[in-house]
């Protein structure tokens, strides 16, 4: 079962995308500015299948990838590949489900590097709710709709979570890992356009805590309904404060017991999109962070706000080049060292 992590003292790291092509060099980048808090960045710039959702989907029983667009024809038999996943996730055999580096060459590269400063390694896997949302049928309706499939993404989602933290384990000293599930379509909850099903959700969110040794976190880089997902009670919640503080805020008793029992918040505070990025200085957005944290510590005592905070840019790093990406991350890591009182 998925656990809290340890506190991380308003520790910098990033979230998912970098523009980069090359993994060695993305890797090096995420390392500079993170040393003690680094992820496997995912680099969609190398092609399709690293993208989101595609990056996820090698497992996936009658997947059919054709010209752009991941797809499942439903009107065939598919109940026996269905059943393995069933099966392996009951068994908690995660061994068929990894992510070649064709897939995720970022997460591989990272497992490469020297990480003798990391305390914690993070990594980032595409949700139940995203993936199901973005393969459909052939009548293009989202898996998610179908009650049989949703149920067994949840659990095809979890293994894949659980090899990835697996992996970090076996593969590198680093004392803990973080899996966060990206999942953008949370945005939906609530809405009568794109319904979305919240015990659906919650479903297949304990799909892979249930799965995990360590930390399960979740990442939603829109406004969604803050309470609910609080509710589920992962390890982290990493979102876009920059954005949507105002609407996260408004959850403040929510936001306190979280925090009380051992959650930790990343606060996307760092503009990902670098025209918006450009227009913020290292002053401006710590005015910004101090703000939130005044808010915050009307109901949680200071110490604990700083403990269980964790500063990113807001979402993974795509409307930017390799420079611009760079100078996001260093500013988050400006930022943190400011928070921390530490000399840069």
């Amino acid at each position: 079962m998925a656990e809290n992590i340890s506190p991380p003292n308003s520790l910098a790291s990033g979230v998912g995308a970098l523009p980069h092509r090359d993994p060695p060099a993305a890797c090096d980048a995420v390392l500079a500015a993170f040393p003690r808090f680094p992820y496997a960045p995912t680099l969609p710039g190398r092609g399709l299948l690293e993208g989101i959702v595609f990056s996820e989907s090698a497992q996936l029983p009658g997947r059919i990838l054709r010209e752009g667009r991941l797809y499942v024809d439903t009107r065939l038999d598919h109940s026996a590949a269905m059943e393995q996943v069933y099966q392996d996730f009951v068994e908690g055999d995660y061994r068929n489900y990894p992510a070649t580096p064709e897939y995720n060459s970022g997460f591989h590269a990272m497992l490469e590097r020297d990480l003798k400063d990391a305390q914690i390694l993070k990594c980032q896997a595409t949700g139940a709710v995203t993936f199901g949302m973005q393969v459909t049928d052939c009548a293009k309706r989202p898996l998610f709709y179908d009650s049989l499939w949703a149920d067994m993404l949840g659990k095809l989602i979890a293994l894949r979570a659980r090899w990835y933290e697996a992996a970090m384990r076996e593969r590198t000293s680093v004392p803990e890992t973080l899996v966060v599930l990206n999942e953008p379509y949370l945005a939906a909850l609530g809405s009568s356009v794109v319904p979305i099903d919240a015990d659906a959700v919650a479903a297949v969110f304990q799909d892979a805590a249930s799965l995990l040794k360590g930390g399960l976190g979740v990442h939603c880089c829109s406004n969604t309904d803050w309470g609910f997902l609080i509710s589920l009670r992962p390890a982290l919640i990493s979102f876009d404060a920059y954005t949507t503080a105002r609407e996260f805020l408004l959850y403040a008793d929510e936001i306190a017991g979280f925090l009380e029992g051992g959650g930790a918040i990343a606060w996307g505070i760092v503009p990902a999109e670098y025209q918006v990025f450009r227009q913020e200085t290292e002053a401006s957005l710590y005015e910004r962070f101090q703000a939130i944290r005044q808010q915050v510590c009307e109901y949680v005592d200071d110490e604990l706000f700083f403990s269980q905070s964790l500063i990113t840019p807001t979402c993974g790093i795509r409307f930017a080049d390799e420079e611009g990406a760079e100078a996001i991350m260093q500013m988050t890591a400006g930022l943190s060292r400011r928070v921390r009182g530490e000399s840069a």
